[in-house]
């Protein structure tokens, strides 16, 4: 007589084992599977659809392991969500994956896969305060601004922009008040170049010229025509000393001149 031995079926919900050593069989049942599929899924000729269902099935199968291994946990066994391995590739890179899904084998390469997982270019390194010390110079406080010869005409170009906007505007004004007839008749310019006669500030000397003329007073002394060869020709004279004389030459003429008391 043949006796027939039916497989045992793993248990749909991992709540129903209620025995720690079947509970490790069906995890390593699950594992083995899991191994399966991750060989087969390395190769890229499957073709897309296949691929895509092969790395569903993995991920299926890796959250039934997740729950036999809570189970696992429950009846006394070891953590192996905290212990266990990471899972790696066939290169021995971790698994990438997004919110918990996992990409394997030739998954990876797939339209729309690759560009979830290249990272960022990282921002540029931030300048320590003295390499920004370094760059600082004059034209960083703007005082090489009219080297270039772009500013200075510019400048020209707006200020007699300016000086003619405000002297059409005063001839403006001028004009409308001469038309309203104010009672205030318009004031004479006043030559600021004119001196009164009876100024008598101190220090400044009257010039008189030819009659007819306006008289100037200087407010600083005026060196005559003397004064001015005289001083002409001293610094002459310190020029050709400083040109040809010795400075133990200058020294005894310094020294001549201050015991003549020159």
């Amino acid at each position: 007589m043949k006796l027939c031995w039916r497989k045992e079926r793993r248990p749909f919900l991992a709540s129903e084992c209620n025995e720690l050593p079947k509970a490790e069989k069906w995890r390593r049942q699950i594992i083995g599977e899991i191994s399966k599929k991750v060989a087969q899924i390395q190769n890229a000729g499957l073709g897309e659809f296949r691929i895509r269902d092969l790395n569903d099935e993995i991920n299926k199968l890796l959250r039934e392991k997740g729950h036999w291994e809570v189970r696992i946990r429950e009846l006394g066994g070891p953590d192996y969500a905290r212990i266990g391995p990471r899972m790696l590739d066939h290169e021995g890179k971790e698994v990438p994956g997004n919110r918990g899904y996992k990409y394997f084998g030739a998954a990876k390469d797939l339209p729309g896969v690759r560009e979830l997982f290249e990272k960022e270019p990282l921002p540029p390194p931030r300048k320590t305060r003295a390499e920004l010390m370094k760059s600082i110079d004059a034209e960083y406080y703007g005082y090489r601004d009219e080297d270039d010869g772009i500013l200075e005409p510019l400048e020209q170009e707006h200020e007699k922009k300016v000086i003619a906007e405000a002297v059409e505007k005063w001839k403006m004004e001028r004009e409308a008040r001469l038309a309203r007839g104010d009672e205030e008749e318009e004031e004479e310019e006043v030559n600021i170049y004119a001196v009164d006669d009876e100024s008598d500030e101190e220090g400044g000397k009257e010039k008189e010229g030819e009659e007819g003329q306006q008289k100037f007073i200087a407010h600083v002394p005026v060196p005559s025509q003397q004064e001015i060869e005289e001083a002409l020709v001293r610094r002459k004279k310190m020029e050709l000393l400083q040109k040809y004389a010795s400075e133990t030459l200058m020294a005894q003429s310094e020294e001549a001149k201050r015991l003549l008391g020159l």
